[in-house]
């Protein structure tokens, strides 16, 4: 066979190829922004919904969801050991408003708010007012202590890794794919606000201080 007669053929598996080469990478390249979405709705701002479910909330245009007294949730059995390795029962502090922030050491808008976190909870310690944190996937307690450290959290955090704790709460209640979120409980341990998303100071004094001027 000449070189001539060749050619058309070798043309012709160029052409086959080409196309299916551009498939290939169409391909790979929305496979990775799959995956970039589901690492940042990992850890963003959070949304306004939980899932469904009947929780009695109602949301605000400020992404606050309170629910009216006679109409809460009873937050479920929070307990087992903090990142400090001790045991805490967030029943335990029935009698006082509990402020419970789910957060990782991981996560860039846990970051933002935990200067606020730690004023607040110091200012209100002499206020009937417990703060409790929730570390979630966190492979180890280290990166998380040395997180509180770094922006001077003194309060407690239950370690949980596996997000078991999160699980147990009503459907409709959390987003685990809001990290961070925060639950404010009552005295009586039933759930009286909720943000999915980061907090400026402004707007977790926004969800506290009502809860904590009930009588």
């Amino acid at each position: 066979m000449s070189a001539a007669s060749r050619a058309p053929l070798r043309s012709n598996r160029s052409i086959r190829t080409a196309p299916a080469n551009r498939v290939r990478r169409r391909a790979a390249l929305t496979a990775g922004a799959a995956v970039a979405a589901l690492l940042v709705t990992a850890c963003g701002s959070g949304g306004t919904s939980g899932g469904g479910g009947n929780t009695n909330f109602v949301t605000g245009t400020d992404g606050i969801a309170t629910a009216a007294k006679g109409e809460r949730a009873p937050a479920p059995d929070l307990s087992g050991k903090t990142i400090a390795g001790k045991t805490l029962d967030v029943a335990d502090y029935k009698g006082k408003v509990v402020v419970l922030n789910v957060w990782g050491s991981w996560c860039n808008p846990c970051r933002a708010e935990a200067k606020y976190f730690a004023k607040v909870s110091k200012e209100y310690a002499d206020k009937g007012v417990q703060f409790v944190g929730i570390n979630t996937r966190d492979t180890s307690t280290g990166a998380a202590l040395a997180f509180e450290k770094d922006w001077g959290i003194t309060y407690p955090s239950l370690y949980d890794p596996t997000g078991k704790l999160l699980l147990r709460f009503d459907k409709g209640t959390l987003n685990p794919q809001a990290i961070p979120s925060t639950l404010i409980l009552d005295r009586d341990g039933k759930i009286a606000a909720r943000s999915l998303s980061a907090l400026s100071e402004e707007r977790l004094l926004k969800m506290l201080k009502p809860v904590v001027a009930e009588k």
